[in-house]
């Protein structure tokens, strides 16, 4: 399988008045495209931090970060914003959304930096939002819609540049079940397209069931990976 996505021994450290924070701490990780991978650790583990690292929102202290085989630490800032609008779409626990833009705003937004076609931007808003079940809500705003319909609007957005690469920071986090369900369910149909998916999650139930990859991680490293062969999941390192 093709590498998309490779870490190498990638520091990221925070200064905190005279104390150094390890957040991130020599992690060595590599994605292999039409994987779908689960960061898991406890609260402080650093996987929200390593998740921001592969989706290049944040820049490491030290080591390599990869994608498609270019070396994201050595782009500016506006060639990294390149790279996120087209590669990567990204769904936060926040939700993220603009309250003074509408759900189809919303998802047109990225689009915009793209330089597509207004005509364009809206009729791609309406199908992304019809499949993911929100047509008769494009023209509310965040505040007018449940925790859920946002989740659903903020995976539109991040699938409105046709992205190769789904960054998901705990998007079951906020939801009940029954929602956090049907979340993971739009995620799988994104996987089995052959795209990629990289999920931070507390929660092992939710990687166990959906993931095929599970990098666990404490104290700013990764403890073990272990991969999913057919129903069984067998350590690879760690």
């Amino acid at each position: 399988m093709t590498t998309l996505i490779e870490l190498e021994n990638v520091k990221k450290y925070y200064e905190m008045g005279d104390n150094i924070v390890k957040a991130v701490d020599g992690v060595s990780m590599k994605i292999e495209k039409g994987d779908f991978v689960a960061i898991m650790g406890p609260s402080g583990s650093g996987k929200s931090t390593a998740m921001n690292l592969v989706g290049s929102l944040d820049l490491a202290t030290k080591g390599d970060i990869y994608l498609d085989n270019k070396d994201i630490e050595h782009l500016d800032e506006s060639e990294l914003a390149q790279v996120r609008g087209k590669k990567i779409g990204f769904i936060f626990q926040s939700f993220n959304l603009i309250n003074n833009l509408t759900a189809k705003e919303n998802v047109m937004l990225p689009m915009l930096f793209q330089d597509m076609e207004k005509e364009d931007r809206e009729d791609r808003a309406e199908k992304l939002l019809s499949m993911v079940e929100l047509g008769d809500r494009m023209g509310h705003y965040p505040t007018q819609l449940s925790g859920g319909q946002q989740q659903r609007v903020a995976i539109a957005r991040a699938l409105a540049n046709e992205p190769e690469v789904i960054l998901a920071d705990e998007p079951t986090g906020n939801l009940d079940t029954k929602t956090g369900d049907l979340v993971m369910e739009f995620l799988e149909k994104f996987n089995k397209k052959g795209e990629t998916v990289i999920m931070v999650t507390h929660d092992p139930d939710v990687a166990l069931k959906h993931a095929k990859t599970i990098y666990w991680m404490r104290d700013g490293k990764i403890e073990k990976v272990t991969k999913r062969v057919g129903a069984k999941w067998t350590k690879v390192k760690g």
